[in-house]
């Protein structure tokens, strides 16, 4: 099985989309991607996903508040190594992400995305049905439907206060806590916001 990596050899392929697997169990998880199968549930929240190990990473990116990755610059702590990598650009003024149409440069990719489909119309932008308005990403037009639809499916487990998003509940929440994560560097004082 490891020798495919050298040889390249797939004989694993998919007869939907015809995409080929070094290893019959890729096969077996690409293929609940046209079955629609998403069989691990977040017990805390009403997602499903098609891996475990993509279960695991929902749950500590958006469950947890554990951040064990700090910014060398300026110590500021994320959940992410990637998010490190993205904020450390605001201290170097980093810009990697070039536009192909203009001058303008950008720290991340979603921003050249954003910067292509309303600056020059590359790309797909999202529709909300109900009042036409566009999105450049689909996750942002769900959350905007939701609010049409006044769907608010993130609740607080303390009080049963419902939000549209999952960091609105994250914010609430610390009205029940006595977590201060944000430090004045001159006095020392901590705030909760």
């Amino acid at each position: 099985m490891h020798m495919r990596v050298h040889t390249g050899d797939k004989p694993y392929s998919c007869h939907v989309c015809q995409k080929a697997f070094s290893v019959y169990g890729s096969l077996n998880v690409h293929m609940r991607i046209h079955t629609g199968d998403k069989p691990y549930k977040c017990p805390l929240c009403d997602k499903s996903f098609r891996e475990s190990c993509t279960l695991q990473s929902h749950k500590r990116h958006v469950h947890s508040d554990r951040k064990p990755y700090y910014c060398p610059f300026c110590g500021k702590l994320f959940k992410t190594a990637y998010e490190v990598k993205i904020h450390a650009r605001v201290h170097s003024d980093a810009n990697p992400y070039s536009c192909r149409h203009c001058s303008e440069s950008f720290r991340s990719r979603d921003t050249l995305k954003s910067h292509l489909l309303k600056s020059h119309n590359e790309g797909t932008l999202f529709t909300c049905h109900i009042c036409q308005k566009k999105f450049s990403f689909k996750g942002n037009l769900k959350r905007y439907i939701q609010q049409h639809e006044g769907v608010k499916p993130y609740v607080c487990d303390e009080c049963s206060k419902c939000f549209y998003t999952s960091s609105a509940l994250k914010r609430h929440q610390l009205v029940h806590s006595n977590y201060k994560g944000f430090c004045c560097g001159l006095c020392g004082k901590d705030f909760k916001h």
